[in-house]
């Protein structure tokens, strides 16, 4: 398993949605029957909850922002009551202060015995659900691409710019991770023929460094080599809670031109939870194997390696700082087009 990203979306400027991933090693009854386990988790949802003020002097250094909806992987809860206990133990946390969170959360996915969920946790306030799809990869001449298949979800946000947009969420197997990585161009055109949204975030544990995805397979995957799909993680950046591992095994891949305009392309970085919380290396392993990161979205005003500048996209952005020598992107490979 690996990290936790963050993806802050502010679209219009008016209000901001931050979208997290959290990867909660093995969650089932006996995380939360561990109260220290369960309080790390909590204290690591609720951490992506608080409302401080984007750039506050010092506190944001030490908080992240809002979290609106929450992306939770490798949920495995074969009798289905451990979620509904950390359902109900993260909004007791809140009742009386904030709104209420939703959430949906897929059937048990996985081959023979092994399976795993996903789930949406979200501000019912802010964030509505438009449609669920449970992907069903059954493909002519290729059987059984995903361990895991995606869940995917549409969602409403009416009081933002860009009003509805898809998360195609994926928690690859390590040793197939080439072939799934691959297999969801598949499902992106999969979907994008289903529903009418032009806005798609295709995120989660793609396991796509270290060794599972070679530097020689990069080309022959589509959803790297194809133009219209950018990401905006790059391959050095660091994702594992490991300190004696370094790999970019989380991601964030857009499709669309006007959420790839509202991305802010200095803001993809990792959080780490570990230190925010004064945390030890065995505790953050019993919670999640995974670190928090963030990219900021904010309708058409970016800031960039230099300074903000409005009306400079995303893609603009790459396209000119990567006249500078010195420019890595959000990690080698950030916001590269093929």
């Amino acid at each position: 398993m690996s990290p936790s990203l963050f993806l802050l979306l502010s679209f219009g400027g008016v209000l901001s949605l931050k979208i997290c991933s959290f990867n909660i090693q093995s969650f089932g009854e006996s995380k939360v029957s561990k109260p220290v386990v369960l309080n790390i988790i909590l204290e690591h949802i609720q951490a992506s909850w608080l409302l401080y003020a984007m750039y506050q002097a010092k506190a944001t250094e030490k908080s992240i922002t809002r979290c609106d909806l929450m992306l939770v992987m490798e949920i495995k809860d074969a009798k289905g009551t451990a979620f509904p206990q950390l359902m109900t133990h993260l909004n007791n946390r809140y009742r009386g202060r904030r709104p209420e969170y939703g959430h949906v959360i897929s059937q048990r996915l996985g081959r023979k015995s092994y399976k795993e969920q996903y789930a949406f946790i979200y501000r019912q306030k802010l964030v509505s659900l438009k449609s669920v799809y449970q992907y069903p990869d059954i493909q002519s001449e290729d059987t059984d691409a995903f361990a895991r298949e995606p869940f995917v979800v549409w969602f409403s946000s009416p009081t933002t710019e860009i009003k509805d947009f898809v998360i195609i969420p994926i928690h690859t197997t390590p040793d197939a991770a080439v072939k799934e990585i691959d297999e969801l161009y598949d499902v992106y055109q999969d979907v994008a023929q289903k529903w009418q949204s032009k806005n798609f975030i295709i995120m989660g544990d793609f396991n796509a460094a270290c060794g599972y995805v070679p530097k020689k397979d990069w080309p022959n995957i589509r959803l790297r080599s194809t133009a219209s799909f950018f990401w905006i993680t790059g391959d050095d950046l660091d994702t594992s809670v490991k300190e004696s591992t370094k790999c970019a095994y989380d991601r964030v891949v857009l499709h669309g031109e006007k959420i790839i305009q509202a991305i802010r392309p200095e803001s993809v970085e990792v959080y780490n939870f570990k230190q925010a919380f004064g945390l030890t290396e065995q505790q953050v392993e019993d919670a999640s194997s995974a670190l928090f990161g963030e990219a900021v979205v904010e309708g058409l005003l970016s800031c960039g390696l230099t300074g903000c500048m409005r009306g400079t996209s995303l893609r603009e952005h790459f396209a000119g700082a990567r006249a500078s020598p010195s420019f890595s992107g959000c990690g080698t490979t950030g916001g590269r087009m093929i």
